[in-house]
């Protein structure tokens, strides 16, 4: 009894050991492309901008000074600046906004396309996801044509005579709004989608014959067993809304900035690269925060 013991004892350590073989490279690649890139920005955001950009090799907390004050040029005072704080708020109103109305959106397009018949619900996979086979940037550009003054949308609305003169979509936050929306609509569509294909419609026609309403039904029912690909969907929607760069650029011209767009411009044409750090580590960090507030929320983390 003891050898066998000790023979799944030594079988456990050998999987156990293969297992790790097995994952080495891809945690040496989270390492390489993951770690040491974020530790680079940690400490650049601990340094003094160069003249012509980079940084000098001191330390310094002025980046997370900048963040919240502002240093008088000809005395070093600090005054309270809200301008940065203004654009981490709009970004994040921007992002829920963003995860709200691809779940409104989202959600019965999920319903409807798990209850296609089977043979069925692949074409509307590949129809969904078929936009999103271009580029980024390339779909952006279309979503310009479509509500500039001359595009799709106010040459319909003239040609109807709904209005007398284009109304102005472009370079608005309605603009980058859609535009988020449109680009991320696929990643909530296809969690929730993936949660509902295994519903058992049965327990909804159970609900009905337990003299359920629809509404019932679907708050009581469906979505409690979709909450799953809902948390999933919302996850994989906030964090890339709240860190676009492309979309508020194009869509909004430049004039509604979000926190990438900040950051880039730091890396770029203000060359103050340890800034452009602390606004990354700070803008990863609130991410951080509220992926574990959702994931709290969804009881997949417990409480301490």
């Amino acid at each position: 009894m003891e050898a066998m013991s000790e023979l799944a004892t030594l079988q456990d350590k050998e999987d156990t050991r293969r297992h790790r073989l097995l994952a080495l490279p891809a945690i040496l690649i989270m390492i390489a492309l993951g770690l040491i890139p974020l530790m680079i920005v940690v400490v650049y955001s601990l340094m003094a901008p160069g003249e012509y950009g980079g940084v000098v090799p001191k330390f310094s907390l002025e980046a997370y000074v900048s963040l919240i004050f502002q240093r008088d040029m000809f005395d070093d005072t600090l005054t309270f600046s809200p301008a940065y704080l203004e654009i981490y708020l709009r970004t994040a109103i921007f992002g829920v906004v963003t995860t709200v109305l691809c779940v409104l959106v989202g959600f019965p397009t999920a319903y409807f396309m798990a209850t296609r018949p089977a043979d069925k619900r692949n074409i509307w996979v590949l129809l969904l996801t078929i936009p999103f086979w271009s580029n980024l940037l390339v779909r952006t550009i279309a979503v310009m044509f479509i509500i500039r003054d001359e595009g799709l949308i106010n040459t319909i609305l003239l040609d109807l005579g709904v209005i007398d003169h284009p109304i102005t979509l472009l370079y608005t936050n309605f603009a980058i709004l859609l535009g988020l929306v449109y680009s991320f609509l696929p990643f909530m569509v296809l969690p929730i989608y993936a949660s509902l294909e295994k519903f058992d419609f049965r327990l909804a026609e159970a609900g009905f014959d337990l003299y359920a309403n629809r509404f019932q039904v679907l708050t009581q029912i469906i979505i409690p067993l979709a909450k799953p690909g809902i948390v999933t969907g919302s996850i994989l929607v906030f964090v890339p809304a709240f860190g676009a760069y492309v979309t508020p650029l194009l869509l909004g011209g430049g004039s509604h900035l979000m926190i990438g767009d900040l950051i880039a411009l730091q890396f770029g044409s203000s060359r103050n690269w340890p800034l452009g750090s602390a606004f990354s580590i700070v803008l990863m960090v609130i991410v951080m925060l509220a992926l574990l507030f959702q994931l709290r929320r969804s009881g997949q983390v417990k409480h301490g």
